[in-house]
């Protein structure tokens, strides 16, 4: 095994998720210190133009798994190719985003190659040749210290704490990689699709939540309205996703998304601990636990 890192990049309807390129920066950062180089492998159905976009931003080389039965990502199937891949790049670490895919697959890998995994990581250094990675713990209360006891190792990186990486290197190679056969005992059957968003929550840079403080679903609606105002995202606390105010998907904390914006906006949260856990990665935080039913305007 060699001192390569290999990034698993996340595609969803047709392009990288913003995570993706941040993995690149904080690997070409790691590959400095560990002395190799950066590869990616890009998973999914007509997902070429993500492995060009991926192969310009001065990483070595890209792997391609694209095929018509990648178009839903059976863990099974995925986890094979993944275990392939990360023995073809004679990885020493493995880097995944730290969202529902990226924890799921993860955790399926670790578990097949027996290797351990340090997730939902913000920070790391590389300290005599041993990878020393940085997580938040306690519900964010505390910052966990974990030094790999031996490479390869493989971890999971918290979304929005690096920058992402920007084109603008020479294109490397892209290795098509053949899928291998596989009984899965699983399937999708079905993929059903939220409301559509104009901002991602885990990937945006400003996000306003409401809480219980709203009051109710009208409260609610003036959050969103602030929100449109200031293009952020709307979260939630777990009392308003109770209540029925708005869908679940919205919800930040412990049992919910964890977010890491330049800017999040709480408002009407009593700030439990729980929600804490979503949102202490913030760089900014204005909160505001006594709120009415505001009008908002540009």
């Amino acid at each position: 095994m060699g001192n390569n890192i290999l990034i698993v990049a996340e595609e969803r309807d047709g392009n990288l998720r913003k995570v993706s390129y941040e993995l690149v920066t904080i690997a070409l950062d790691m590959a400095k210190q560990l002395g190799g180089s950066v590869e990616a492998i890009v998973m999914g159905n007509n997902v070429g133009k993500c492995a060009e976009s991926l192969a310009k931003t001065g990483i070595s080389k890209v792997y391609l798994a694209d095929d018509a039965g990648m178009a839903n990502l059976v863990p099974e199937l995925v986890t094979s190719i993944l275990a392939d891949a990360i023995a073809k790049a004679q990885a020493a670490v493995v880097l995944f985003p730290s969202t529902g895919l990226g924890k799921e697959l993860g955790a399926r890998v670790a578990a097949r190659l027996d290797l351990g995994l340090v997730a939902d990581c913000i920070g790391f250094k590389v300290d005599g040749g041993t990878l020393v990675l940085k997580r938040p713990i306690y519900a964010g209360k505390a910052i966990a210290t974990v030094k790999a006891k031996a490479l390869p190792v493989m971890a999971s990186i918290r979304p929005n704490v690096f920058p992402p990486a920007a084109e603008g290197a020479s294109g490397v190679a892209v290795e098509k990689l053949a899928l291998p056969t596989v009984n899965a005992r699983s399937q999708v059957v079905e993929k059903v699709k939220k409301e559509a968003v104009a901002v991602d929550l885990s990937e945006a840079k400003v996000v306003v939540s409401g809480g219980r403080g709203a009051k109710n679903a009208e409260g609610f609606e003036a959050i969103r309205q602030l929100a449109n105002t200031l293009g952020a995202a709307v979260g939630a606390s777990r009392a308003a996703v109770d209540a029925g105010w708005i869908d679940y998907s919205t919800q930040v904390g412990q049992t919910g998304k964890t977010v890491a914006p330049s800017l999040y906006i709480a408002l009407g949260i009593s700030g439990a601990i729980q929600h804490l856990a979503g949102m202490s990665s913030s760089k900014v935080i204005v909160a505001s636990t006594k709120t009415r039913t505001p009008r908002f305007s540009k």
